[in-house]
């Protein structure tokens, strides 16, 4: 009896607590300006309620922290340099990876912050007596008398590595512009925004400073940000997402990305601490706390080329069959005894395919979905990123918001962004049936971000209180301009063409003896590609098709859904009826990308002149 006191007493205390931090106010002192930020206090009810879930959650309190912050510095910058692609500048290595390539493509802004990250590094080895394995003047040429001035840029917005080093100058803050009141009180944002991906974020954001506090804080109405719309202008080449691109060049994205973003958070006055990851030893097997990777090596065993563990899948697959409608779910728990109980039966049965998915209720299948999540060993924004994250919302407009969010996704490994994606595509789906379920944006958010994100270590209570209403807002952003977060920036794209093409050049050049051959080669090959420019004729490759080859004369306007018409029509003529017709895409293989699913709207004189030596090839896309 004392015992059911005493947890009753304890749920009693954490349940005022919560309410206590529900009702304090948002916009204290470094809190950011924007009215939408000033969240009442009756609003995030939801979100201490699923915070109080969390800490009842005894399989939580059992996982140790497989990662914490370091305060290192040489570490730290050690971290960024290889995350960036960039670890042969701490090894001393010259020639192996990325590293010279990447470098030779930088933006002025990209290259000066990548010069002031090895200048902190080898600064921080010689404190201790160390010798960089390689100086920075090895990699960046730094005349004193030009150290504070901003030197001019090219014409396509590419320069030498070799650069002075420039710190870019100081904006006084200003007043957030995407809000209007009404007499009420509340904020409408009725306008749209344009966004470019054809310069890098980091030169719009140049000059800018964060947003301090203000004074006045507006109560917010669930309806403000879903109002606001952001377009887009359809580069020539088309759009490009995630999915269209090869692994291998989404890892340089990822390597640009992570430069360009840490240029654009400097330019917008804010410092971002990544945390260093410490990796301790993970389950190998299983399902609850077993790393993304591993859960897809052993799905890909049964099932090659799964891309989101087969679990997840199952789960979301489940709620949505039974759970879209329910109201409540995600927030209403199910039966902690029964999600126990199902936890262990996953955990023997599910990779023996004799787990019954039918006793499975909606909600206990959310409150299955919410603990994987959540006992990742790993985040699933990952943990070297979530200080990044959490800054979006110290960033007052929200064209920079999502310009940061939108790096940040390119930032993530493959397996995470793809699971993220599983998950943002179902909450938008359970958001669609707000009139049956109940919840909206807002609520989802709020019940998808303490899950999310997972605050450890000996201040990660504080941090989860200070920083409550910025991750629902994050979540609210991910949910609501998904579409957009995974279409692929086309200047991150044209960096990695330069990428490759600098590391094609080197690698051609790297052995003597076959210099003179290559270069009779290289005459042969501009020739016909003089020619094949001139004539604006490219042969695409159709190996599925009867006809397995056509040359084709390109116009100004003309599409890659022109191709795949064309193809089509072939294909009626020569198919048996009633035969199966797979749909098939157009893609550009090799030159200076690994391979890219076309846009049906590219326009292909304009893919073909930014990829001259590229093969063309129609086939279905992979899933």
């Amino acid at each position: 009896m004392r015992a059911s006191r005493n947890r009753d007493s304890l749920g009693l205390h954490r349940k005022v607590q919560y309410q206590r931090i529900g009702s304090m106010s948002v916009c204290g002192p470094g809190a950011p300006a924007s009215p939408e930020r000033c969240v009442s206090r009756d609003s995030m009810e939801d979100y201490w309620s699923e915070v109080k879930n969390i800490q009842e959650d005894t399989h939580t309190q059992q996982e140790e922290p497989a990662e914490q912050a370091s305060t290192d510095e040489a570490e730290l910058e050690e971290a960024w340099l290889q995350e960036a692609g960039l670890s042969t500048l701490t090894t001393g290595a010259q020639g192996d990876g990325p590293a010279e390539a990447l470098l030779s493509t930088l933006t002025h802004s990209q290259a000066a912050m990548v010069k002031k990250r090895l200048d902190n590094y080898t600064h921080t080895l010689r404190k201790r007596n160390r010798q960089p394995m390689r100086h920075v003047r090895d990699v960046f040429s730094t005349p004193e008398s030009a150290s504070e001035l901003t030197p001019p840029v090219s014409p396509n917005g590419q320069i030498s590595p070799k650069l002075p080093q420039w710190n870019p100058p100081k904006a006084p803050p200003a007043c957030p512009d995407f809000t209007t009141a009404d007499s009420n009180g509340s904020s409408s944002t009725l306008r749209t925004i344009d966004l470019s991906f054809s310069t890098p974020y980091s030169d719009g954001a140049r000059g800018q400073q964060k947003l301090r506090e203000t004074q006045e804080c507006k109560k917010i109405r669930k309806e403000d940000r879903e109002l606001l719309c952001f377009q887009v202008v359809k580069p020539r080449q088309g759009d490009t997402r995630v999915m269209d691109l090869s692994s291998d060049d989404m890892k340089k994205i990822g390597y640009i990305s992570l430069i360009e973003l840490t240029t654009f958070y400097s330019n917008l006055g804010i410092e971002v601490k990544r945390n260093r990851v410490v990796h301790s030893k993970a389950r190998d097997s299983g399902i609850f706390g077993v790393p993304l990777m591993t859960l897809l090596e052993n799905d890909r065993k049964k099932y090659p080329g799964s891309r989101v563990p087969l679990v997840f899948k199952k789960l979301l697959a489940k709620l949505e069959q039974t759970g879209l409608q329910t109201e409540g779910i995600l927030r209403v728990p199910g039966s902690a005894v029964r999600v126990k109980q199902l936890r262990q039966e996953l955990e023997l049965n599910f990779y023996e395919e004799r787990f019954d998915w039918d006793q499975v209720h909606q909600n206990d299948a959310a409150g299955l979905l919410k603990m994987f999540i959540r006992e990742l060993p790993y985040p699933l924004l990952t943990q070297q990123n979530l200080p990044a994250f959490m800054a979006v919302q110290r960033i007052s407009s929200p064209k920079y918001q999502i310009q940061a969010l939108h790096l940040l996704i390119m930032m993530l490994p493959e397996a995470n962004r793809d699971t993220l994606k599983a998950l943002l595509e179902f909450l938008r789906k359970v958001v669609a049936c707000e009139e049956k379920n109940r919840m909206s944006v807002w609520n989802v958010s709020m019940i998808v971000a303490p899950n999310l994100f997972t605050f450890r270590g000996k201040n990660a209570k504080q941090e989860e209180m200070k920083s409550a209403v910025a991750a629902a807002q994050i979540v609210r952003a991910l949910i609501s301009h998904q579409d957009l977060l995974w279409m692929v920036p086309c200047f991150l794209i044209n960096q990695v063409r330069k990428m490759n093409d600098a590391a094609m050049a080197k690698k051609s050049l790297s052995s003597e003896k076959s210099k003179r051959g290559l270069l009779s080669r290289w005459k042969d090959r501009e020739r016909s590609e003089v020619k094949d420019l001139r004539d604006g004729v490219i042969r695409v490759n159709a190996p599925l098709h009867a006809k397995v080859s056509m040359a084709i004369q390109l116009s100004i306007e003309m599409k890659a859904r022109d191709i795949t018409a064309r193809f089509d029509i072939e294909k009626g003529r020569g198919s048996r009826s009633g035969s199966r017709r797979q749909k098939q895409h157009l893609f550009e293989v090799g030159g200076n990308i690994g391979e890219r699913c076309l846009d049906p709207d590219a326009c292909l004189l304009d893919v073909y002149h930014a990829n001259p030596h590229c093969q063309w090839v129609l086939k279905p896309r992979q899933t």
